[in-house]
């Protein structure tokens, strides 16, 4: 029995990690299961096809799943990596910003956005966004970081 997303996004605040790790990975495993096994299959699929450097597949795969599912948070923030990863910083941008309008506490995707945003400079919108990932998961050092980078770089 999984628990409630609010215990959740709760639990990404506790002072004990062993509860703060497992609330990430049950809310990962949530968002990846949003449609169930076909949905995860598509995500999986898309996954393997960018490792290997297939990048036009995989992404004419997850547009294809957007446009069949477009309430799929998991398929924008997938397809938002995968431009990140091609240094497309624009078009994830528009991606994590989807997956937020849909999951505002998808820590994933507005930790994305903010890794797009240091990536072209915006370092103002950047650790705005990065304090907006700490809201969420107020324990997590590697946004705490990357706020102290972008600050630097201003």
């Amino acid at each position: 029995m999984s628990q409630p997303i609010e215990e959740l996004l709760q639990d990404l605040k506790s002072e004990d990690e062993h509860i703060r790790d497992r609330a990430t990975q049950n809310l990962w495993e949530m968002w990846f299961m949003q449609k169930g096994m076909q949905g995860l299959q598509v995500l999986r699929k898309s996954q393997t096809l960018a490792d290997g450097g297939n990048f036009k597949q995989a992404e004419l795969m997850l547009t294809q799943l957007i446009q069949d599912q477009p309430d799929f948070v998991e398929a924008w923030n997938r397809r938002a990596v995968l431009f990140y990863m091609q240094g497309n910083y624009k078009r994830s941008i528009k991606d994590c910003q989807k997956a937020i309008a849909l999951n505002p506490y998808h820590f994933g995707a507005v930790h994305g956005l903010g890794l797009c945003y240091a990536a072209i400079g915006s370092y103002h919108e950047a650790i705005a966004t990065f304090r907006i990932a700490l809201e969420i998961q107020p324990f997590s050092l590697t946004n705490k970081k990357l706020i102290l980078e972008c600050t630097a770089m201003l």
